[in-house]
């Protein structure tokens, strides 16, 4: 009896080492469909498409599924099961239905909480103590579906997302490889999410990295940790001389008590940078760069600051 016949959707490093897995494993994988890099964005993970080619694996990368020469497509490559680690893209549920043993997605949460986009960037943001990865059934609803198995991975309460991510790769492939030999043989586990208790979070926009100086100083330190290096930094502009300039902020570290009266977004000090956020709290900024406020984001020289500055206005 021929070995199923696996239709791989992946990007990331997710998708690299849970490509790597079944390869490991002797899966007969019939298509790898994935995505071009994004110039914008920085490469930190593996090459999903280069592994593929290097086994002779066909590689597509569709900017859409939804044109009806993807179904044709798929019907040619004879999916048995369809895996997603860490695809972009929602795949119709017409192409879902043509792999008789199913279809199941690798999602960075733990289900059923933070469904939907960036869901590892979300509960940093949110304060959350841990994240994990759920392995579930794909359905119409975007990470609705049955769940095979998860696992919960812990949150520090100064960890960076950066910090997390290697723990999110493991823990995928350790959660699809003592579930890839149910799969293949379609008697895979199915527990039913409670859908009372989940929450949906959308993808995350530039203008979403934007630093709020009224809000708490924890709250403005959970966003920076959120999205430093790899992800694109949360922000800040300030305006000299009718001139805008961006303040990207990598890191920083919540201060002493202001006055009250002090207004959200007063630089405090310039050695150490302090900025006044929510009444009583200030917040030092360690490390960052400054940036031009346009699409290159090219790096510039620090403008002339002096304490009682507003920023972020």
């Amino acid at each position: 009896m021929p070995s199923p016949r696996v239709l791989f959707f992946g990007y990331s490093e997710v998708g690299y080492a849970t490509l790597e897995l079944l390869l490991a494993r002797g899966v007969t994988v019939a298509g790898v469909f994935t995505h071009t890099d994004d110039g914008h964005e920085t490469q930190w993970f593996r090459s999903v498409p280069k592994l593929a080619a290097a086994h002779n694996i066909p590689v597509f990368t569709p900017d859409s599924l939804k044109d009806p020469i993807w179904e044709e497509r798929l019907r040619e490559l004879r999916p048995d099961l369809i895996l997603s680690m860490y695809y972009r893209n929602m795949i119709p549920t017409r192409l879902l239905n043509l792999a008789p043993l199913g279809a199941f997605n690798m999602h960075g949460s733990y289900l059923p909480r933070y469904r939907g986009r960036a869901p590892l960037n979300w509960a940093i943001i949110n304060g959350e103590d841990h994240t994990g990865v759920s392995l579930h059934v794909m359905v119409k609803e975007a990470d609705a579906g049955d769940v095979v198995d998860q696992e919960k991975i812990s949150i520090g309460a100064e960890e960076t997302a950066a910090a997390i991510l290697p723990r999110i790769r493991e823990a995928a492939v350790r959660v699809l490889g003592r579930q890839l030999d149910d799969l293949l043989a379609g008697r895979a586990p199915r527990t039913l999410q409670n859908h009372a208790l989940a929450t949906y979070f959308g993808k995350r926009t530039p203008e979403d990295g934007r630093i709020d100086w009224s809000k708490s100083a924890r709250d403005i330190f959970n966003l920076v940790r959120a999205l430093s290096q790899p992800f694109p930094g949360a922000f800040t502009d300030i305006a000299i001389d009718g001139k805008s300039t961006r303040l990207l902020v990598w890191k920083v570290q919540p201060k002493a008590a202001v006055e009250p009266s002090t207004t959200p977004g007063t630089i405090l000090s310039l050695q150490p940078l302090v900025v006044s956020c929510s009444t009583k709290e200030s917040i030092e900024i360690t490390e960052y760069e400054w940036v031009k406020n346009d699409s290159s984001s090219t790096r510039i020289t620090a403008p002339t600051l002096k304490p009682g500055y507003l920023i972020g206005r």
